[in-house]
């Protein structure tokens, strides 16, 4: 998909989020999601951005349905995304943008960020549990478990593969009661495509693949990892391994490690936490917003 096909398909919540980030003259903030999740997963992000002094943008992936409901029932629509169509999609959202935004993305919307800074789109980036890319060599027991949901079957390259409660609650919310479990399962949990699975996962091995990263590109801008030291979908050796492929560029690169938290630290219960680390680094390296608090 060319970004000129993208321009057509971007939806009209988009647009009018970037018509309204111009009009703000102020720093806007694009937040990416990553597999089984919605844009809607950065409601409560995008508002404490806004309430900072910032501009939220929170585009989909192609395709999106706007609902939780919608994605569980109609999965095919999120089927047949890879990387490279996903990264030309937000990057097109990107360009229609009059200032260089922040950009922060969680798991595969971490890989994302990364994919899109290193295009030198981002003033600053945040990447939270982000998915490997080419380079990144660790595979952890965990991280295996959770993506042979989808990998276990070849067929699942073109399909939409949901997530169980119990899955769920292993590769996400491990790390949170069983209320506050199934309530993130009911309120957020959709399929996710499972192309970009089968295409992290044999990154090290296509010199071709769509799951690489530009780390060194001097104009990638300053860049935190942020770790969940319990997450069982990206554990600490994988974003470790990210961060310190991405040190080797000469911008600031800098890793945080949340205490006792798994791969649901941007929804669940501790998610402000995780918000205000990412919201003081944005804020050393953006001109200071106002505040609209």
């Amino acid at each position: 998909m060319t970004i000129a096909t993208v321009e057509r398909t971007i939806n009209d919540h988009e647009a009018a989020q970037v018509e309204r980030a111009n009009a703000s003259c102020t720093t806007p903030v694009v937040f990416v999601h990553g597999l089984w999740l919605l844009p809607s997963s950065w409601e409560r992000w995008e508002t404490l951005f806004e309430q900072g002094g910032y501009a939220a943008v929170t585009p989909g992936w192609p395709d999106d349905p706007e609902t939780v409901t919608q994605a569980r029932e109609h999965p095919e629509v999120l089927a047949g995304k890879g990387i490279a169509e996903i990264a030309g999609y937000e990057e097109a959202i990107i360009r229609r943008l009059d200032r260089k935004p922040v950009i922060i993305g969680h798991s595969f919307g971490g890989l994302l960020t990364m994919i899109l800074a290193g295009r030198g789109l981002a003033a600053a980036s945040v990447a939270i549990s982000p998915a490997p890319f080419r380079g990144v060599l660790p595979l952890p027991f965990a991280a295996l478990r959770t993506a042979s949901v989808a990998l276990r079957n070849p067929a699942n390259w073109n399909r939409a593969v949901p997530l169980s409660y119990e899955q769920f609650r292993y590769s996400f919310a491990n790390e949170v009661g069983e209320d506050e479990a199934k309530e993130l399962y009911l309120g957020y949990s959709v399929p996710g495509a499972g192309e970009p699975l089968f295409q992290a996962a044999s990154a090290n091995l296509n010199p071709w693949t769509e799951a690489k990263v530009d780390s060194e590109n001097p104009d990638r801008g300053p860049m935190l990892v942020i770790s969940a030291d319990s997450d069982q979908t990206v554990p600490w050796a994988i974003a470790n391994a990210a961060y310190k492929k991405q040190k080797r560029n000469k911008g600031v690169t800098e890793i945080v490690k949340m205490p006792g938290r798994g791969h649901s630290l941007t929804i669940d219960a501790g998610w402000r936490e995780v918000a205000e680390k990412a919201l003081e680094f944005v804020r050393r390296f953006t001109p200071k917003p106002a505040d609209r608090s």
